[in-house]
């Protein structure tokens, strides 16, 4: 069944688009509850009206104040390095439209936990209703780099952080997973892992910058 916004109606055309984004763009994923998680939750719920039809083409969607709602097939592939487990506690920072946190409420499943923080207002309102039908997330608006809590099995941060956030990472449980952006907001950036494998870069990447404070 797909989880959709209050109101929010999955027509043939959205699971035939979503359908082929996951054919097309999700094909090298390498978790396949991940797949499934795209599969069910709709993209379409987490976007204004007017972007409905490129929903599911695979590229970020401005989403208001400056924030987007980012690439599918970069959210799977950051999904898939957290290895979420069901029952797990999540920390979601930069949770912007929701979608990200509504996948996470999917993989930890409804005896996890997902803490969705994002700093601007505006994106906190249009986010609740549509995260209403997942009772394990909690959507606070605040500063995710500074916010409170844990320790989390899995952090992922959907904003690029100027340096490796080793506060984020203290805040993780023993054998917890960290995925951030790391760079300057108009320079390189790339993704850092923190696994109980160690540290690790891996891909280039593109992302608003982490930015102190609300909006």
């Amino acid at each position: 069944m797909n989880r959709n916004g209050p109101g929010m109606v999955d027509t043939p055309a959205d699971r035939r688009r979503r359908d082929r984004l996951i054919r097309d763009a999700l094909q090298d994923c390498p978790d396949a509850r991940v797949v499934a998680a795209m599969s069910v939750i709709a993209r379409h719920a987490f976007v204004g009206e007017g972007c409905r039809g490129i929903a599911y083409e695979d590229r970020p969607i401005a989403i208001g104040g400056g924030a987007t709602i980012s690439q599918p097939s970069l959210v799977a592939r950051m999904l898939a390095h957290l290895a979420l487990q069901p029952g797990q506690r999540v920390l979601d920072v930069g949770a912007g439209s929701g979608w990200a946190s509504a996948l996470l409420a999917h993989l930890v499943g409804p005896m996890g936990q997902v803490v969705a923080v994002e700093r601007l207002g505006d994106l906190v309102a249009a986010a609740t209703p549509r995260l209403a039908v997942f009772p394990q997330v909690t959507l606070i608006h605040g500063d995710g780099l500074t916010a409170k809590g844990g320790p989390f099995d899995a952090i992922h941060v959907a904003c690029a952080c100027p340096e490796i956030p080793r506060a984020l990472a203290a805040r993780l449980a023993p054998g917890g997973r960290l995925i951030a952006p790391v760079g300057p907001a108009d320079g390189a950036q790339r993704l850092w892992l923190k696994d109980p494998s160690g540290e690790r870069w891996l891909e280039d990447v593109l992302f608003v910058p982490a930015l102190a404070g609300l909006g």
